[in-house]
């Protein structure tokens, strides 16, 4: 009943936003219509996403389809990691758990400060001179 089924979760990540769509299959990612590695140049980044399945143990029980826009590719990583855990929570609640204690359901709310008028970054000013 639960496995015919397709299961959604949106990820966040500084900018970027992911929507995930895990359904039955042997493992299989496909980000933008683009495969993992191809998508992700950096394995580093490629853990990153994999990283809610492995800890679940459903790596090879899902095929993963992603659409990710926005920001640059560690927050989109990060983005495509959070819809998946979001994704796992709607197909077996008992995994909560384990994915909160390793902190894949929590959103990362740090994000990029936004430029104040009067000022040549977020908070970088021009020096100060008495006279």
């Amino acid at each position: 009943m639960a496995d015919a089924m397709k299961f959604y979760g949106t990820g966040r990540r500084k900018n970027a936003i992911a929507k995930v769509w895990l359904t039955p299959g042997k493992g299989q990612f496909a980000i933008n219509n683009r495969g993992l590695g191809e998508y992700f140049s950096k394995k580093t980044l490629e853990m990153i996403v994999r990283q809610p399945l492995e800890l679940t143990s459903t790596l090879d029980k899902y095929d993963v389809i992603a659409t990710v826009m926005g920001g640059g590719t560690t927050g989109q990583a990060g983005a495509v990691r959070h819809g998946i855990a979001r994704a796992l929570l709607q197909s077996d609640p008992e995994l909560r758990p384990a994915l909160k204690g390793a902190g894949f359901i929590t959103r990362d709310p740090r994000m990029k400060e936004r430029r104040k008028y009067g000022l040549k970054k977020a908070r970088k000013a021009s020096q100060f001179s008495k006279r």
